[in-house]
């Protein structure tokens, strides 16, 4: 291992109804309706304590089918090159994701959820739970994203899952 090394090793496994990437919705916001669970592994499971009070939780997760490094890609919402650091794609140096997900219910070590924009059996590395105290920022700007209409969001961002 070199010094600059950072390993990370999975909490778990996420499951959902996506198998194909490009029929898989982008962003949570567009996948309401798409249920999944993650399967946190036993020696973890205490860890989940406490986490039914929270409506909504971050999963932070390996995107283990990304694509190759590019550092200026086109977004879903745009037919134009942007930074990677200014979208959300999967092909980053880091290959890692950031959902915030509805939690429907904790049985043990699986959680039930809803707005899965996650590919079937992503490694899971870590779980945080959302609150508004902390987490909710009135925005006043959300940079080239707001050059996009919101029909045109919604019809990219769902792609291939046609549920309302």
């Amino acid at each position: 291992m070199n010094p600059g090394d950072i390993l990370y090793r999975p909490i778990g496994v996420i499951h959902s109804e996506h198998t194909i990437a490009e029929n898989t919705p982008i962003q949570p916001a567009y996948a309401r309706g798409c249920k999944g669970r993650v399967d946190v592994y036993e020696e973890f499971a205490d860890g989940l304590s406490d986490l039914e009070g929270f409506s909504h939780i971050y999963l932070l997760y390996h995107f283990h089918q990304a694509p190759p490094v590019r550092l200026r890609v086109k977004p879903f919402l745009q037919d134009v090159e942007r930074g990677i650091f200014a979208v959300r794609a999967p092909c980053r140096p880091n290959p890692i994701g950031l959902s915030i997900v509805k939690l429907l219910e904790r049985k043990g070590n699986i959680l039930y959820l809803d707005g899965m924009d996650i590919l079937d059996g992503t490694p899971l590395l870590d779980i945080k739970p959302y609150t508004e105290k902390f987490d909710r920022f009135d925005l006043h700007s959300s940079g080239w994203q707001d050059e996009v209409d919101e029909h045109t969001a919604q019809r990219r961002g769902k792609r291939g899952y046609n549920r309302p």
